[in-house]
């Protein structure tokens, strides 16, 4: 079929749609055209149409077609309405069969979408698996991307396709007004990671895994409407990006996964995480050096280790990280609550920090502060320099611990922990009672606390 022919069935499609959503009462005569269009349109591409809602309300508002902007685009780009590009990776050869190496094609499909003068719909098929091998999607594109993942991507198990990067299985790198969303499943197919961890199997040396999820040096993203689950190691990690929105995401992992982070953030700034549920085998929301201004509201969070900030300062190096703001979580079954977690011998601070509106069930430690903190065979060394930790406050924050320690700061003898508020604290052991330690803490400001 003509690129023309596709065009017009395109607009007859429109048409009859657009018709139905102003005069519902004059679709009767029309459902032959609008079936007939529809049915043509499914059989030309392989799906459906109107199980993209996104880009069909982009060709609704308006179907003239631009002759200069169809020019120059081969067959894989299947059409170009409103000033938009559909791609879709089953036309470069993707079977989404759960058993092909699909990685190729979506590399070409990345290619295609990453040298289009016009926005691109970067479409993922539903009800298809796609097996993926380690793949990059690369940066600087010309124009901006919205990465529908529709279907299922999964990993491949054979460790040996990531011999050339064992960091990552999915990365987006120096992608600027990038959109990945769509519904779809983001699977990392963790097993065999898990099983050949240092943590599991103490007999074997500490590796590498991949992460599952990575945007490296992306600006003007948004992350959303996605499941992540399995991953080898951590799932999303937000690095060296600026101006994220991260939204309406669902992280899972079994309990016992090692390191499998929900969501990690690392000298990112500007990042907004909301309405998303995480249960993982460790940090549901992980942040760590050079982050700034880091928003986490409505987040569910269990099983796992809750929400940390750090580690920081690890063998003895510089961290900084300020203006973070928690406000709105619901913890349950979670190994820790809130926690800040430092390596002593480390520098830097850990500043203008605010955790609100907070509802914990069961936590083993809901309120921490650790700058002892030592995550390693060999007892860590006392040592006098560490991460300062100040300006941290805790407001409206309810629940029931799982241990007597409700309260537990654990600060530096030679940086204290300075200008700590705490404020309508109400934290109830489940077995009636539960105290609070508190080590090397200056306190500005101390309103009803349970425990005290």
């Amino acid at each position: 079929m003509s690129i023309i022919q596709r065009i017009i069935l395109i607009i007859l499609l429109v048409i009859s749609i657009s018709t139905c959503r102003s005069s519902p009462h004059e679709c009767d005569a029309d459902d032959d055209l609008s079936t007939q269009a529809h049915n043509n349109l499914e059989q030309e591409f392989g799906h459906d149409f109107q199980a993209y809602p996104s880009y069909l309300d982009s060709i609704t508002e308006g179907y003239n077609i631009n002759q200069d902007q169809i020019h120059g685009f081969n067959d894989n780009v299947e059409e170009v309405a409103n000033g938009v590009a559909l791609i879709d990776v089953s036309s470069l050869g993707a079977k989404g069969d759960g058993d092909t190496d699909d990685t190729m094609a979506f590399e070409k499909a990345w290619e295609e979408a990453c040298s289009s003068n016009i926005p691109v719909n970067f479409v993922v098929q539903q009800h298809k698996n796609y097996l993926l091998k380690q793949i990059t999607f690369s940066g600087p594109c010309k124009s901006s991307i919205s990465m529908q993942v529709f279907g299922s991507l999964e990993a491949s198990d054979n460790t040996s396709d990531y011999d050339k990067d064992r960091r990552h299985w999915i990365l987006f790198n120096n992608v600027q007004n990038l959109t990945v969303g769509g519904g779809g499943i983001i699977n990392g197919n963790g097993k065999i990671w898990w099983q050949n961890s240092c943590k599991i199997n103490k007999s074997l040396p500490c590796k590498e895994a991949p992460t599952a999820l990575t945007f490296y040096n992306c600006k003007k993203l948004k992350v959303k409407n996605l499941k992540i689950i399995n991953a080898q190691q951590f799932h999303v990690s937000f690095e060296k990006c600026t101006k994220v929105e991260a939204s309406n995401l669902m992280v899972t992992a079994p309990e016992n996964s090692p390191n499998t982070d929900g969501i990690h953030v690392t000298n990112t700034q500007n990042i907004q995480i909301s309405d998303s549920t995480i249960g993982t085998g460790d940090d549901c929301i992980s942040i760590v050096s050079g982050s700034q201004t880091v928003h986490a509201t409505d987040i569910t969070c269990g099983p796992g280790h809750g929400i940390s900030i750090g580690s920081l300062g690890y063998g003895n190096s510089e961290a900084h990280v300020s203006d973070i703001i928690v406000s709105g979580a619901k913890l349950s079954g979670t190994a820790n609550g809130l926690r800040i977690k430092t390596w002593q011998g480390g520098s830097g601070n850990a500043s203008n920090i605010v955790f609100q509106n907070v509802e914990m069930r069961g936590v083993k430690n809901p309120i921490i502060i650790d700058q002892n903190y030592c995550d390693q065979n060999d007892p860590c060394k006392e040592q006098n320099s560490a991460v300062q930790v100040k300006n941290v406050v805790y407001q409206n924050i309810k629940g029931t611990s799982a241990t007597k320690v409700a309260i537990n700061f654990s600060c530096s003898k030679s940086f204290p922990c300075e200008g700590i508020v705490m404020q309508n604290i109400n934290l109830v052991g489940e077995s009636g009672t539960s105290k609070a330690i508190c080590k090397n803490v200056q306190f500005s400001k101390v309103e009803n606390v349970s425990p005290h």
